[in-house]
C-alpha cells in the first residue's frame, strides 16, 4: 500500500527567519557569496539590470557598478539610491571587454558640422525667428513668400495644407425660404444609436436574374478584358411610384416603405461627405422614403472620403465682369462630376457584361416596370420585397418594407427565388493615379496581383461610404456574395475606354465586419428618423445632408415641392442654393 513520508524539516537553531547557515550543504558552491544589499527604490524580482545605461556600455559588468559615471541631465538616480548590486562582487558578472576587443568601426566618416540653424526633415531654421521649408513658405511666425509670389501669414499648418484651397460644396437641392427647419442632428449623435433587428420576412419576388460568368473571377492584370458597352434596360423607380409597393400598402404589410438604395444612404449617413437629400412623404400612418429624379442617388461617387477628393471647377463670379463674359472651359475628365458619370457608366456595363444571359432563372413574377410596349432587352435584375420589424413604439409596431435588388446568381444547389446563390455586382474604377483627387492610390496594374491588400486598403479609405452602402444593400437583399470588379482606363487621359483588371468575391457580412459597418447602428438611425417623422403631421418633408458640415436637417416642404406642379419654383433644381443654417 502506498505511503507518504514527510521530508525532514531543518530548524534554524541560530534564530531568525530563513535557513540556518549551519544547515547549508558544503557542496553548495555559492555558500561564501555575501548578501548583496539593495535600496528601496530598486525593483525586486530580477538579479540583473539589463536596461542600465548609466555607465560606459563597453565596460559595464552586469550586476557591477560602472567604471565611470556618464549620467547626463535628467538621468541621475534618486538621491541616496544605490546601484543594483553595487559594492559587492557577483557570481553573474560578465565583462564585455574581451568581446569588444575584436570590434572595428567600418564607417569612420566625421559628421558634418552644424552652423547656424539646424536642418531637420526639410525644415531649415534660421536666425531671424522664422523657419523656411523647401518651397520658401514661412510656416512658423514671420512672413514669407512662396514660389508663386504670394505672401502667407499665420501659424503652423499640417502637411501641404498651405496649398489646399478652401472647398465649399453646394447643397444637393436648393433650400427655399418657405421651408421650415424642424430638426438638426449631428453625425456624432447618430453614431451612438443602436438597434438589433431580426431576420426579415420575404413578401414576394419579381424579375429575372442571369447566371454569373465565373470566368471573370480568373481575370488578372496580364489577362485583362476590355469593358464593353452593353445596351440593356434597368429601372431605378422611386418608392412611391412602385406599383408593387402600392399594392402592399393596400394590404397594410408595413407602415414604412423604401428601397435599398435609399435606405443604405440613411444607414451609412455618418460616413457621407457629399451632400444628399431624401424626400419623406407622410400619408396617414404610412411613411414613404423617396428620391428625386436626377438626384445624387442616380450616380456613383468617386473618392468621396479621400483626404483631397476630386472637385469641380468653381463657378464664375457674377460680380466679376471678366469671369462673367469669359468662355467656360470644357470640364476636366478628372473633375468630380465627370468621374461620377464615368463610375456610373462602368458599374452598369460591368454588371451587364459579367453575366451569362443564356442561363437565367425567373422569379415568381415578371419585372413590374417592364411594360408590354417595351422592346429593348432587360438587364439581369431581381427584386425581393422584404419586411423588417423595427419593434414597438407608442403601442404601434413599426415595420419597414424594402424593395431590394440582386444582379445575378451562382448556379448550384438551391432555388434563387428562395435566396440561394444570389449575387450583387459592383465595380471600382481607377482614373489617373497622378491626378488631383486620386487619394494616393497605387498603380493597379503593378499592385493588384502582387499587393492586392494595399489596393483594397486604399479603396476602403477613399471610398468608405460607397463600399459601406454597397455592403448594406447586399445584406438587405440577402445576397450570398458580392462581386467587385477593378476597372481602369486604357489610357489615363481617355475616359471612354476601360479594361477589367480583376474581380474580387466576398461575403457581405464578412466584408461589413472588415469595413467596420455596424448594421445595428444603421437600424438605430432608421428607427430614430422614423420616430421623428411619425410625430409630424401629414405632409411632405425632406431630409438634407449639409454640404459642408456633418449634420442632417429635416425640413417641412409644400406638397408641390419636387414635382412638375411646383409653379412657384420652390426647391427646384435651378434655384441657387441658400444657407441651411
Amino acid at each position: 500500500m502506498a505511503s507518504f513520508t514527510l521530508p525532514p524539516i531543518h530548524d534554524n537553531a541560530d534564530g531568525g527567519w530563513g535557513p540556518s547557515s549551519s544547515n547549508i550543504p558544503e557542496q553548495f558552491k555559492f555558500k561564501d557569496i555575501p548578501y548583496a544589499p539593495y535600496s528601496k527604490s530598486d525593483k525586486l524580482g530580477r538579479f540583473a539590470d539589463w536596461n542600465d545605461t548609466t555607465g560606459d556600455t563597453r565596460q559595464t559588468a552586469v550586476g557591477l557598478p560602472s567604471t565611470r559615471d556618464a549620467r547626463g541631465p535628467g538621468r541621475s538616480r534618486r538621491d541616496g539610491a544605490q546601484a543594483f548590486g553595487s559594492g559587492t562582487a557577483s557570481a553573474f558578472a560578465y565583462f564585455h571587454v574581451e568581446d569588444e576587443a575584436s570590434f572595428s568601426l567600418v564607417d569612420n566618416k566625421a559628421a558634418p558640422p552644424r552652423r547656424g540653424g539646424g536642418f531637420i526633415r526639410g525644415r531649415a531654421t534660421g536666425r531671424g525667428g522664422g523657419s523656411f521649408v523647401n518651397r520658401g513658405v514661412a510656416q512658423r511666425g514671420g512672413r514669407g513668400f512662396n514660389n508663386r509670389g504670394g505672401a502667407q501669414r499665420g501659424g503652423r499648418k499640417g502637411w501641404r495644407d498651405w496649398e489646399k484651397t478652401n472647398r465649399t460644396r453646394e447643397s444637393s437641392v436648393a433650400i427655399s425660404p418657405q421651408w421650415t427647419m424642424l430638426e438638426e442632428i449631428e453625425f456624432h449623435r447618430l453614431a451612438k444609436l443602436k438597434l438589433e433587428v431580426d431576420e426579415p420576412e420575404d413578401i414576394d419576388t419579381y424579375g429575372r436574374v442571369s447566371a454569373y460568368d465565373k470566368s471573370y473571377d480568373r481575370i488578372t492584370t496580364k489577362t485583362e478584358r476590355p469593358l464593353q458597352l452593353v445596351d440593356r434596360i434597368k429601372y431605378n423607380t422611386t418608392t412611391s411610384d412602385d406599383p408593387i409597393i402600392q399594392q402592399l400598402v393596400s394590404k397594410n404589410v408595413a407602415n414604412v416603405y423604401t428601397t435599398d438604395a435609399i435606405l443604405s444612404v440613411l444607414m451609412c449617413a455618418p460616413r457621407s461627405v457629399n451632400p444628399w437629400d431624401i424626400v419623406i412623404l407622410r400619408e396617414g400612418n404610412n411613411l414613404y422614403f423617396d428620391k428625386r429624379d436626377g438626384g445624387p442617388f442616380d450616380t456613383v461617387t468617386v473618392n468621396e472620403n479621400a483626404s483631397d477628393p476630386p472637385q469641380d471647377p468653381a463657378p464664375p463670379n457674377p460680380n466679376n465682369p471678366a469671369e462673367k463674359t469669359a468662355v467656360p472651359e470644357p470640364p476636366s475628365i478628372n473633375s468630380a462630376t465627370s468621374l461620377s458619370l464615368e463610375a456610373t457608366y462602368i458599374n452598369q456595363n460591368f454588371g451587364f457584361q459579367s453575366v451569362q444571359e443564356n442561363i437565367a432563372a425567373d422569379f415568381a413574377h415578371p419585372n413590374p416596370f417592364y411594360g408590354p410596349e417595351e422592346t429593348e432587352p432587360l438587364a439581369s435584375c431581381g427584386y425581393r420585397y422584404r419586411v423588417f420589424d423595427l419593434g414597438v413604439t407608442e403601442d404601434e409596431d413599426v415595420k419597414i418594407c424594402i424593395r431590394t435588388e440582386v444582379d445575378a446568381y451562382v448556379p448550384g444547389p438551391g432555388n434563387p427565388q428562395e435566396g440561394h446563390g444570389l449575387v450583387t455586382i459592383r465595380a471600382l474604377n481607377e482614373f489617373d493615379p497622378r491626378a488631383q483627387g486620386a487619394g494616393g492610390a497605387p498603380d493597379w496594374r503593378s499592385k493588384l496581383d502582387s499587393q492586392r491588400g494595399a489596393v483594397v486598403a486604399t479603396e476602403m479609405k477613399n471610398n468608405s461610404c460607397k463600399l459601406a452602402k454597397w455592403t448594406v444593400q447586399s445584406v438587405l437583399a440577402g445576397a450570398e456574395l458580392m462581386k467587385i470588379g477593378y476597372i481602369s482606363r486604357g489610357n489615363p487621359k481617355d475616359n471612354t475606354r476601360h479594361v477589367i483588371l480583376s474581380t474580387a468575391s466576398m461575403r457581405p457580412t464578412d466584408f461589413a465586419a472588415q469595413l467596420n459597418v455596424s448594421l445595428a447602428n444603421g437600424w438605430g438611425i432608421v428607427r430614430t428618423i422614423t420616430d421623428l417623422c411619425m410625430k409630424m403631421p401629414e405632409g411632405k418633408y425632406v431630409l438634407i445632408k449639409d454640404p459642408n458640415k456633418s449634420v442632417i436637417r429635416l425640413y417641412a416642404v409644400p406638397m408641390t415641392a419636387f414635382t412638375t406642379e411646383d409653379e412657384d419654383g420652390e426647391g427646384y433644381e435651378g434655384d441657387e442654393p441658400e444657407s441651411a443654417a
